[in-house]
């Protein structure tokens, strides 16, 4: 797991098990049937993954900020994504997990612990490999060293002994 194409996997299963853990936490985990008196209906209240363990959301943000700060990070901070990713994968997965009863249906949390499960997992891969992965470009980034400053006398000299004062300044 070398390498951009790496990094690219890395980020996009994780980016695509966060997308699945908040897909599955707002679908319906629960269903309560509540028994009314004679002539009315029993009500049903339909409770989503969000209702029973509200943090699940919290952490699949988490883990897909942690998926484009894997492109934006080098060396130490790729490391520190890692642990998060680790960390929101491993809370999510606990927090599906430990829904589970009689009353819940099955399918949606195991899905929600599924991709924390992935979260985790590109986590650890990060921390493995993230620092031999390549980091965003520094075209963009500011100059570290200003230019020295030319006063107006000595470019006027320049002019007047026959040299293109600008002429330092093309290749930039």
């Amino acid at each position: 797991m070398n390498g951009r194409r790496g990094l690219t996997t890395t980020a996009a299963a994780c980016a695509v098990a966060a997308a699945l853990v908040l897909l599955a936490a707002t679908r319906s985990w629960q269903d309560l049937v509540t028994a009314q008196p004679a002539p009315l209906p029993p009500m049903t209240e339909h409770r989503t993954g969000t209702d029973i363990a509200p943090w699940l959301p919290a952490l699949a943000v988490v883990a897909l900020a942690g998926a484009g700060a894997l492109f934006a990070t080098r060396a130490a901070a790729r490391l520190v994504v890692g642990v998060l990713l680790v960390l929101a994968g491993l809370g999510t997965a606990v927090a599906s997990l430990v829904t589970l009863d009689d009353h819940v249906k099955v399918a949606w949390p195991l899905l929600a612990t599924l991709g924390g499960l992935i979260v985790l997992a590109a986590g650890v891969v990060t921390i493995r490999a993230g620092r031999s992965w390549p980091g965003m470009s520094a075209r963009y980034e500011r100059p570290t060293q200003r230019k020295a400053t030319v006063s107006q006398h000595d470019l006027w000299d320049a002019l007047d002994r026959g040299e293109d004062p600008t002429e330092g300044d093309r290749h930039e």
